[in-house]
């Protein structure tokens, strides 16, 4: 099955319409944190979904769109480098995809796993999450009651929305969080200008990428954490729809195919577009499992980034209702970690895990920094992408405990 030409049904227009704007909340926060194009946003995942889909030959209902994973690291290269590097950055990241995919049709999906277990994966996303929190609580403090409102909206909506409302608590915190700027005069008049001189219609901003080592050091080895969120979202996306996607049409294909559509999205100038588990909440919702539905959904989000208005009013939102929603995101991110390490019943009386965990916390929050060498360009490895490392050798180098190694246990003071 590819890409079908034929005419969809109004039914069909309708059901991608809600999934683009269920996936419009995050897609866009991504690129505003990290100092990239919301259009080009909206359009790189818009493409890279349907490449997805042409790839998988349109067996697997997934949108893809910006990943948090990369925010971090994505943020300080275009802080430091620029925009550009952040693009090479992101297709370096790509292409380890396509290698990760050679592993897993060479090795088999059981064996590749066992390098990333729950132990590493769970203190990573915490990570992730938790190393974040700094630019939620920075963008909050220059305005705290503008941030408490989008957040309580998002909260609200997350805990007593109905139906689709109950699926976009970002959006509606974005959304309410801005209606109240422009109530009490909080949107600067710069911007409101720019809202008012932008056309309706026209290309986003474009720009092409350039090969950084320091950037593809900082940014690349994140996409050993978001190997382990596409097998989950593949996984779970499987389980909603009552299929096995990594059997067919197979992991190592899916992963292809997210690695070459991440490439795509980065060439425009945009953020990582990975699968998203936001989808998953969607599909599980409606009960709608048709692939043409996402289809639908990412021409939707083309046809979204083709608006240099609606960007002009996303590049106006203040600080402050940034912030508001950060903390809740942020936050969530590193619940999902700890819910990981809870799922998968890690014991923490096996010092073998304890010592994992720990390592991956405290060099990962730290502030710890490796110095490597890359074709005599001085880089340093950190935060997450450190951590991950890290761990991952850890768990490789450390001896597994058996019940006669544990006992006696030792309690720590």
């Amino acid at each position: 099955m590819t890409l079908t030409p034929t005419r969809p049904s109004a039914r069909q227009i309708v059901l991608g319409l809600q999934h683009s704007i269920a996936m419009f909340g995050a897609t866009v926060l991504v690129p505003i944190l990290v100092g990239l194009s919301p259009s080009v946003a909206l359009f790189g995942a818009g493409v890279a979904t349907l490449l997805f889909h042409l790839l998988t030959r349109g067996q697997v209902p997934i949108f893809l769109g910006s990943s948090f994973a990369f925010i971090a690291p994505t943020a300080l290269v275009v802080k430091e480098f620029g925009p550009a590097a952040a693009g090479g950055g992101l297709i370096a990241a790509g292409a380890m995809y396509l290698l990760f995919s050679g592993l897993v049709k060479l090795l088999g999906v059981g064996r590749l796993l066992r390098v990333f277990p729950p132990v590493v994966t769970g203190p990573v996303i915490i990570v992730i999450g938790l190393g974040l929190s700094s630019v939620a609580v920075n963008q909050a403090k220059t305005n705290w009651w503008l941030a408490l409102v989008a957040l309580a909206a998002a909260v609200i909506a997350s805990l007593w929305g109905r139906g689709l409302f109950r699926m976009l608590p970002i959006l509606i915190g974005v959304v309410t969080g801005y209606v109240v700027s422009l109530l009490t005069g909080q949107v600067t008049q710069d911007g409101l200008n720019a809202i008012a001189a932008a056309p309706l219609l026209g290309l986003p901003d474009f720009h092409a990428p350039t090969l950084d080592w320091r950037a593809v050091a900082i940014i690349a080895p994140v996409a050993v954490v978001t190997f382990i969120e596409h097998v989950g979202d593949v996984i779970v996306n499987g389980r909603v729809v009552g299929k096995n996607f990594l059997e067919k049409p197979g992991l190592s294909r899916t992963l292809f195919a997210d690695g070459l559509a991440n490439m795509s999205s980065a060439a425009l100038g945009g953020p990582a577009a990975t699968t998203y588990a936001e989808n998953t909440g969607v599909l599980a919702l409606t009960r709608v499992y048709d692939p043409r539905v996402l289809q639908i959904g990412a021409v939707f989000a083309v046809l979204f980034g083709c608006s240099p208005k609606l960007a002009a009013v996303l590049k106006s939102l203040p600080q402050g209702v940034l912030g508001g929603v950060s903390i809740l995101l942020f936050g969530m991110i590193a619940s999902v970690g700890i819910r990981t390490l809870s799922e998968a019943r890690i014991d923490f009386a096996h010092s073998r895990n304890l010592i994992i965990v720990s390592l991956i916390l405290v060099l990962g929050l730290g502030g710890a920094a490796f110095p490597i060498s890359v074709a005599g360009t001085s880089l340093e490895l950190h935060g997450m992408a450190l951590a991950a490392l890290v761990g991952i050798v850890a768990n490789l180098i450390l001896p597994a405990q058996t019940p006669e190694t544990d006992e006696p246990e030792r309690t720590l003071h």
